[in-house]
């Protein structure tokens, strides 16, 4: 709080990385809180033009999708606890659940590697196979929201066995995905860490996300997510515990 009255502002205290400068947000949050703050411009562009000069930044606490939406800049990530696989797609926070489900798997149909390996869904396949346009820019082809599945160490097989709520064996797993992948076809190792899978999957999938993603077809287009909406009475997803 800045004074106590006589028309004074008031709103939290936050420090943004500023050397030598808070930053004053249009509320009052519980100290500790992590929070997204969009800063006033002007404010920020004084302080480039005179760097030892002290004094407080105006800004305003926004949604920590602002970020992602308006700029398309990556902002960190959330997780989402899933209490089973049908959870996984059935409890999507998109309009209309992911568009394009791809597994991970050391027995999958098709590897990486394969020079005709693309991310498409089924159905813009089949109508490939078909006979249908061929030219690449087929709306059908391309997806909103994408989803990468990994196994535990036995692979997703095994979780689909061990799941009571599925109906579907572990061996027709593949029947969930659009694409059923060898993401790595010469690992030399009997197993790869899930950690490990994320990382070397991220990498080798990121060209054909770029070709493939309505964004990468159209770069001005921008999905709009549903906002968060910021409360001060909890803590927020972008807060540690350690905070």
């Amino acid at each position: 709080k800045e004074g106590g009255g006589g028309g004074e502002e008031e709103g939290s205290f936050v420090d943004c990385g500023v050397p030598n400068r808070l930053v004053q947000i249009d509320r009052v949050i519980t100290p500790g809180i992590r929070c997204t703050v969009q800063l006033d411009i002007k404010a920020y562009e004084s302080k480039q033009k005179n760097p030892t000069k002290k004094g407080v930044m105006k800004g305003k606490v926004v949604s920590p999708t602002t970020p992602r939406d308006e700029d398309g800049i990556y902002w960190g990530y959330t997780t989402r606890l899933a209490s089973s696989i049908n959870a996984i797609f059935d409890e999507s926070p998109y309009e209309g659940g992911y568009d394009l489900k791809v597994g991970t798997s050391e027995r999958g149909d098709v590897s990486i590697d394969d020079p005709k390996f693309c991310l498409k869904k089924k159905r813009a396949k089949k109508s490939k196979s078909k006979g249908g346009d061929d030219d690449g820019d087929n709306d059908a082809e391309h997806f909103n929201h994408l989803l990468i599945v990994f196994g535990g160490v036995a692979g997703i097989e095994e979780c689909v066995d061990a799941d009571e709520s599925m109906t579907l064996s572990g061996e027709d797993s593949k029947k969930m995905f659009d694409v059923w992948v060898n993401i790595c076809p010469y690992q030399g190792s009997r197993t790869i860490r899930s950690e490990e899978a994320v990382f070397i999957a991220l990498a080798r999938l990121s060209p054909f996300m770029a070709k493939n993603s309505a964004k990468g077809k159209t770069k001005k287009r921008v999905v709009k997510t549903k906002d968060v909406e910021f409360s001060d009475e909890a803590v927020s997803e972008e807060s540690s515990d350690e905070e």
